[in-house]
């Protein structure tokens, strides 16, 4: 996500980190790379003017601070201007209404169907809502079962009516069949075309008269760049909708969307699709996605999926294991398990201060556990609740049945030490020890 305009990025505020004061003539120099950088995202040429404009008025016209060094200044400049131009603050969710009506709007192909139901499995997982999924795509091949398909996966109802052609009506019916059903959320799935029509906007418009939704989300492939703020501006005209969705976001994205459609629309981005999984959505925050672009990482992002993973009493569980010395490879593949649970693995490396930078160039597989995961389960019980009892000829056999080498075996065997050493550590003498082996290893880089 945003890898080539954060290396670009990187790059041209590099300019003035060997600087000691600020001058119109480096700040010039490095702004007019940073245009050169958005330019190459993929953003409209008039908004990346007036951004760097905008931070070259602010650069030139403050006194320096002195805790920060020319290149921290501008940094902090440009994340500032980035977070204001992406809307600023997190946008919420309107839930008002008995039930809540989410209309989904967007061409073929950008995603919708699989967003509603990543939707409504955040809505019943997040915020305890019993939403239903209502079918009204009357076109495309497949598309009542692909939503029913979704519905199944993630255990939410979904309403249909294949022997219907108007969506106007079945989404009536939707609605209908919800209040009747004690659903509080109901979630509007509409056709989509290859392209902007009359004949689209003007059913669209009907579904949104008739059922007067709370709110009005646009669906955008993220990887049509500029094509998906021209598109999100026509549908706006005609829907006035309250919020974007940027979808495909784990792509190979130049981010452009992203960065300009609140501007071009003056509405907000409200969530973003990281990934294929359902639970592959995250509430779109402005200033920390300016710090993934700026490859600051995004830590606080990190932090809130790893408590929504934490489950207390595992913990306690594994807390008694690591104090008896029990600690085996059932517990280490749980650990995995939980770590999976919190997205692709490139997605929160992103989110890790430096780690994208660190690992441009490191291909890293969507299912990174995969080798490890057959490793382990090639282990008898006993191997995987002892782990000491595994010599060189288990190492062979465990090698063969994963399909795996020795070498890959006896690396993960030291691996999986070494965790158990430093989980003992932070149990024990605890976070003294950790400290000053941190400390330690900063003295050695």
């Amino acid at each position: 996500m945003f890898n080539n305009l954060s290396e670009k990025l990187d790059k041209a505020l590099h300019v003035l980190k060997g600087h000691g004061s600020i001058t119109e003539v480096n700040v010039a120099e490095t702004l007019k790379e940073v245009r050169r950088a958005l330019l190459d995202a993929d953003v409209n040429f008039k908004i990346a003017k007036e951004f760097t404009k905008r931070v070259q008025t602010k650069a030139l016209g403050q006194d320096v601070l002195t805790t920060l060094n020319p290149g921290q200044l501008m940094v902090k400049l440009v994340k500032d201007e980035l977070t204001e131009l992406m809307g600023g603050d997190a946008a919420g969710i309107n839930l008002s209404g008995t039930p809540t009506i989410i209309l989904m709007s967007g061409l073929q192909g950008s995603g919708k169907t699989t967003f509603s139901g990543k939707l409504a499995n955040y809505l019943r997982n997040k915020k305890s809502k019993k939403p239903l999924l209502v079918a009204c795509d009357v076109y495309r091949p497949a598309a009542i079962d692909q939503l029913h398909i979704v519905g199944d996966q993630i255990k939410v109802d979904v309403y249909s009516d294949k022997e219907n052609n108007d969506p106007v009506a079945i989404a009536k019916a939707g609605i209908a069949h919800a209040k009747a059903n004690g659903h509080n959320v109901v979630i509007v799935d509409t056709a989509g075309r290859l392209a902007v029509d009359e004949a689209m906007m003007t059913e669209i418009a009907n579904i949104h008269k008739a059922i007067e939704p709370q709110e009005t989300l646009f669906v955008v492939d993220a990887m049509t760049g500029q094509d998906a703020v021209n598109t999100a501006k026509a549908f706006n005209d005609i829907l006035n909708f309250d919020g974007v969705i940027l979808t495909k976001l784990d792509g190979d994205t130049r981010g452009g969307a992203a960065i300009t459609i609140k501007s071009v629309v003056n509405k907000p981005i409200k969530f973003i699709g990281t990934g294929e999984k359902m639970e592959a959505i995250d509430v779109f925050h402005p200033s920390r996605m300016a710090d993934r672009i700026l490859g600051m990482g995004d830590v606080v992002s990190l932090v809130e999926r790893a408590q929504e993973q934490y489950d207390e009493q595992e913990a306690r569980k594994l807390q008694k294991k690591i104090a008896k010395n029990q600690f085996g490879f059932d517990d280490f593949l749980k650990q995995i398990q939980q770590v999976k649970k919190m997205g692709n693995m490139k997605d929160l490396m992103g989110m890790i201060p430096g780690a994208s930078k660190a690992m441009k160039d490191v291909e890293i597989e969507d299912d990174a556990f995969k080798y490890i995961e057959a490793i382990i389960y090639s282990m008898t019980p006993k191997e995987r609740t002892k782990p000491t009892v595994i010599n060189a000829s288990r190492k062979k056999r465990i090698a063969k049945g994963s399909g795996r080498s020795v070498q890959e075996v006896n690396q993960l065997m030291k691996q999986f030490n070494q965790m158990s050493k430093m989980m003992k550590m932070m149990q024990g003498g605890g976070g003294k020890k950790m400290m000053q082996a941190m400390q330690a290893m900063k003295g050695m880089r």
